[in-house]
């Protein structure tokens, strides 16, 4: 099970990293809520253990803009605000479980392990936009039936817009998911992806499915 810990507390985030990483855990630690966001919407954490008081980005704030991404991994609030009306807010803006600070180690392994156990959503093995389909499992993309050749980042690029289909994604979204978010996201790679998918999924005399919102981002719909 691979968490990260997004908690600007040195004492508590690497007495929470080390408590889990000999419960044999993977575990990540980052201190500001910004690269907490990055990190969690580009990798592949099963679990995201969350601060709400956090440096450059509060961690209600990340909380909401990642459910708004479509993050559906769990997340785990860990914080000294104890009142009731916070942890209805926290709750109800997506979190899966509250720990207030300060706590017992054993509570907090009780409640990952508690999350770990929940059964995981299934999630569709293949992608349909109209007649496009992506196969999420063997990386084939079809539409009407035809195969469409794409390379490794085509299809990242593809398999993402079509993931939030009929959401406007934009170009700083599409760079973490396909590149990481280390790279430079002020380049134009994810235009020329898109330029060159375009020539592929949309070739003449189908109907456009990948449009761009001037300005913000692209998207694709039937």
């Amino acid at each position: 099970m691979k968490v990260l810990v997004i908690e600007d507390d040195p004492t508590v985030g690497r007495f929470v990293k080390r408590g889990l990483e000999e419960q044999r855990y993977t575990v990540d630690l980052v201190v500001d809520g910004e690269e907490g966001e990055r990190l969690a919407a580009a990798q592949g954490y099963d679990l995201i253990i969350l601060d709400l008081r956090l440096p450059k980005r509060p961690g209600l704030d990340v909380l909401r803009r990642l459910r708004a991404r479509g993050f559906e991994r769990p997340v785990l609030v860990l914080t000294a605000q104890d009142a009731v009306d916070a942890k209805v807010e926290t709750l109800r803006a997506g979190a899966d479980d509250y720990v207030t600070k300060p706590f017992a180690f054993e509570e907090l392994l009780a409640r990952v392990e508690a999350i770990a156990r929940r059964p995981k959503s299934i999630a569709a093995a293949v992608l349909k936009v109209a007649d496009l389909e992506v196969n999420i499992d063997s990386h084939e993309v079809t539409r009407g039936g035809k195969p469409i050749e794409l390379t490794p980042k085509e299809f990242l690029v593809l398999e993402y817009l079509t993931r939030h289909a009929g959401k406007v994604m934009s170009r700083t979204l599409i760079t973490e998911y396909a590149w990481g978010y280390h790279f430079d996201s002020g380049t134009n790679i994810v235009d020329v992806v898109i330029n060159h998918l375009r020539k592929k999924v949309d070739a003449a005399g189908r109907k456009k499915l990948i449009t761009t919102v001037r300005g913000v981002g692209y998207l694709i719909k039937g």
